[in-house]
Order: structure tokens, then sequence, then C-alpha cells
């Protein structure tokens, strides 16, 4: 009976002098934060190697003891306080007299924060201590050349009834990265999922001297003029008149849109808009190459001649 009683007395004893919660574990190697699912546990009792172990957090969230009857809740803990709780276990089942735990976490597994879309190194990695969404971003290599005005920050939120639902925070990158604005830095937790679109291009073929993809810059208005100024320009003997391709939406439909080029190009017809996903072709001017290359052939002709260089052949 007095064994109990000295028990039970060193367990209260010891949950009211250790701390409920402090910032930072002494010699822990990862910063000390809420404990979760399939985290890693390094646990060490004073003079106790039996209980001197790493443990895995189950996927609901418990730890088991060798010689522990009964499993202990570390979801939702900081060590320290996962401390106590095993301390208090370890006197409640009489199995080790005032003992002294000190629990350390070696690998965290329940924040894991994914980086996918427009960034050049896609990524996941955990939330370890204090994780911005510029940390995130910085650490996928940051954002690549094609990404999107906008960054779509996903994160999982209980409902009543203990639901889930997934809330979607549209950060713009601009105020982010250019106005430097905190607000939008938020700080990550793990669980979110950050994706960069890809932003809308507009294809530009054909007789032009830097035919490729151009991306479509802050939701504004493109213009035929400004993606051919973008593909350098037209190359020589270009047609008078480019089709535009377009795409219906929802659809797999596709309209041929002439354009009078050389019109646009005089100003004598306005600029035509352009949209995410249409192509811009400007064909060739067949006849007009090909007289160029007959006048050439001609003046070739008279400069051979000329010199007397002129060889007949049968």
């Amino acid at each position: 009976m007095s064994r109990l009683v000295l028990a039970v007395v060193c367990c209260v004893a010891m949950a009211q002098t250790r701390p409920a919660e402090i910032a930072e574990v002494g010699g822990a190697n990862l910063p000390a934060q809420r404990i979760g699912p399939n985290d890693l546990l390094a646990i060490s009792v004073y003079d106790s190697p039996e209980f001197t172990r790493t443990v895995r957090v189950s996927n609901e969230g418990w730890i088991q003891l060798p010689m522990l009857k009964r499993r202990i809740k570390a979801e939702g803990f900081l060590p320290t306080e996962l401390e106590v709780a095993v301390a208090e276990a370890l006197c409640k089942e009489e199995l080790i007299v005032d003992p002294v735990v000190t629990i350390t976490v070696v690998e965290y597994h329940s924040r894991p924060i994914s980086v996918t879309g427009a960034v050049k190194n896609p990524l996941t990695f955990q939330a370890v201590g204090k994780t911005t969404l510029l940390d995130a971003i910085t650490r996928a290599g940051g954002l690549s050349l094609t990404a999107a005005p906008e960054i779509l920050v996903s994160k999982p939120q209980r409902t009543e009834g203990d639901g889930l639902t997934t809330l979607v925070q549209r950060i713009p990158v601009k105020s982010l990265m250019d106005d430097a604005d905190p607000e939008l830095n938020i700080q990550l937790v793990g669980d979110e999922e950050i994706r960069v679109p890809e932003a809308g291009r507009i294809f530009v073929i054909g007789n032009v001297k830097k035919p490729g993809a151009y991306p479509v810059q802050d939701g504004s208005e493109t213009t035929v003029l400004e993606v051919l100024a973008l593909a350098e320009g037209l190359a020589p003997y270009s047609s008078k008149q480019a089709y535009i391709y377009r795409r219906e939406a929802l659809s797999s439909v596709k309209h041929e849109i002439p354009i009078q080029l050389e019109r646009i190009m005089e100003r004598k017809a306005p600029d035509v808009p352009l949209l995410a996903d249409d192509i811009l072709y400007v064909p060739d001017n067949k006849g007009r190459r090909a007289t160029m290359t007959a006048l050439e052939r001609i003046v070739g002709f008279g400069s051979t001649t000329a010199s007397g260089l002129l060889i007949w052949g049968r």
C-alpha cells in the first residue's frame, strides 16, 4: 500500500514541477513543435536503457513502450508535454520511481508541404520550425518563366461533424515578390499544397524571326503586335495576311480568323487582341519570294557574263 502511495505522490509532484510547454527542448536536433502521426521520436529514460529507444508514432497518433500495458497518446503534444505523460505512465504502472524522461524529435513526417507546378524544382518537404510561403518557393528553386500571376495555397480544414474541406488562398505573385507584402507571406504549418499554375501561352509560328510560345503576362490583354515584338518581328517575304487559330472553350472545334497584318502594322486597322492558347500563323509570301529569287538569278547572270566567266556546256 505504501509503495502505491509513493508512486502516486511521485507522479503528482512531477506533473506540478515540470513545465507544460517550452519553446525548444535542450539538445533536440529539430525545433520542438506539436507531434503528429508517423513522426520519429527518440525517448531516453535516465538509468533505464530498456526504455531508451526510437519510436515511430502510429497513424492514429499513439506510441507503445516495452512493458507498458497501455499506449500513450502522442499526437498534438509538444515533446516536453509527452515527457510528462511518459513519466506518469511509468509511475502509474510502478515500473520506475521518479523517472527522468527526455524526448526529442528525430524526424517529422506529419507536416508535409508540397510545391508543384511552374517552379524549377517541384518537391515535398516537412514544415520544421517557422516556414513561410517564400521559404517554400525558395526551396523549390523559385518560379519558372512560365509561372502564372497567382500562387494557389490549399489546406484541409475541419468542418462541423468532423468533416474535411479544402480552403484555397490565392496569392498575387507581384504583391508577394515585388511589393513584399508581409501579410501575403503566410506561415505554413504542414499539410499545405502550393500550386503555381502555368501562365496562358500564345503560339507564334510561320514567317517570323523567332517562332515560339509566349506567356500571357499579368492577365492583361495581349495583341498581335505585342507577340510579333516578342517574336522579334517578321522575317523577309512575309504575307500581308496572317491567321489566328482559336479553339472554342470546352470543345475541340478550331476557328480560323484571318487578319490584315499589313494594315495593322501601317496603323490603318486596329490591333487584334489574342487569347491564351491562340495560334498566330504568319504565312510566307511565295509569289514575292519567287520574284526575288528570279531577280537574284538575273543579277547573278548579268554579273557572270560581264566578267567573261560564263561557260557553255553541251
